[in-house]
């Protein structure tokens, strides 16, 4: 977490010294998941509580009782200061956070917290250096443990089952993947797939399994593909405005930075790892149809992926990533280290 590097002008190092940077603090934080979903109550309330357990009351946040603004306006919102800290999805910007892209593609993988540890320290080795992540202090990044496919009415176990049919979706990598199995992808964030799919905007909708249950969509969707290593993944972020966390004192810094970074991130991947099994027992019990791809479904996935991964070396590396291929052979190596654990 230190080593990233922030563009923060002096008049704001200056004002924070002058206000007293070891005085009490409340910081505010934005969530866009109702207060009963998971990551509210076991990731973002537990963090809160610790923030003021380890700087003994000194430093506190306090989660709002509404987001400030829509899932994709949160990386913006802690830029800026008009919330301290944010969570939300690089997914839902791609332009700006190409570099994560490696991360989304199928094969990523299915264990949460080997993933997030792994993104974790590829950021700080790889990324945190980049212009794109200036103006924040990133207190943790994280990831899901496997998007799969999801649909309405019907099993989609090969290309042929897909063709034609529309798909919820929320980034690039998605929307390839499902534009060259002849899907036709439809973006929006996946707090609208119950209204999409009431309103038969959409067929289906791409999700992890706990995700079907935790946004109440078991109804709406019964019939489940699983890809054994990921159709997909999603990339996340906990962020805390620059000038804002300047302005608290060393100590506290320290005794924040020792409960969030990896510590936060592997929380992060942990509580998706105990939710997803639970909600495909869940889903199962209730009648719901799960199969696997077929192998021919999965060799077409295998090949989209091969050519994404060749076209974001390029891209990569005009955003600003030194040795993309690079790059990603040390999350993956990272993270098989970590799954084999």
């Amino acid at each position: 977490m230190t080593c990233t590097l922030r563009r923060t002008t002096a008049l704001a190092t200056a004002l924070a010294l002058m206000t007293g940077a070891a005085s009490a603090q409340n910081l505010t934080m934005s969530s866009w998941v109702p207060p009963t979903h998971f990551l509210h109550t076991d990731v973002l309330v537990p963090f809160a509580e610790q923030v003021a357990e380890v700087t003994e009351g000194r430093v506190t946040v306090t989660i709002l009782p509404a987001p400030l603004g829509g899932p994709a306006q949160h990386w913006e919102l802690a830029r800026t200061g008009v919330a301290d800290i944010a969570w939300g999805n690089f997914t839902y910007e791609p332009e700006r956070f190409v570099s994560l892209w490696f991360a989304e593609f199928p094969n990523a993988g299915t264990n949460g917290e080997a993933q997030s540890v792994a993104l974790w320290r590829t950021y700080q080795a790889h990324l945190a250096d980049l212009p794109v992540f200036d103006g924040v202090e990133m207190l943790a990044v994280g990831m899901f443990g496997g998007g799969q496919l999801h649909h309405g009415s019907a099993q989609m176990l090969t290309p042929e089952d897909i063709a034609g049919q529309k798909f919820r979706m929320g980034g690039p990598i998605q929307e390839r993947l499902l534009t060259e199995l002849g899907a036709v992808p439809v973006a929006a964030p996946a707090t609208r797939a119950y209204e999409m799919l009431e309103s038969g905007v959409i067929d289906g909708s791409l999700h992890t399994m706990e995700s079907v249950v935790n946004f109440r969509l078991e109804d709406a969707l019964t019939h489940h593909t699983i890809f054994p290593d990921g159709f997909y993944d999603a990339t996340f972020f906990v962020v805390m405005n620059g000038a804002r966390w300047d302005s608290i004192a060393p100590a506290d810094q320290a005794a924040i930075e020792a409960i969030a970074g990896e510590t936060l991130s592997a929380t992060w991947g942990r509580q998706f790892d105990l939710q997803s099994p639970a909600a495909t027992e869940a889903l199962a019990a209730a009648g719901h149809t799960i199969t696997q791809a077929s192998p021919e479904l999965i060799a077409a996935v295998d090949t989209i992926r091969d050519a994404m991964v060749a076209d974001w070396i390029v891209a990569a590396a005009e955003a600003g990533v030194a040795d993309p291929a690079t790059m990603m052979g040390f999350y993956m190596e990272t993270y098989e280290a970590l799954a084999a654990e």
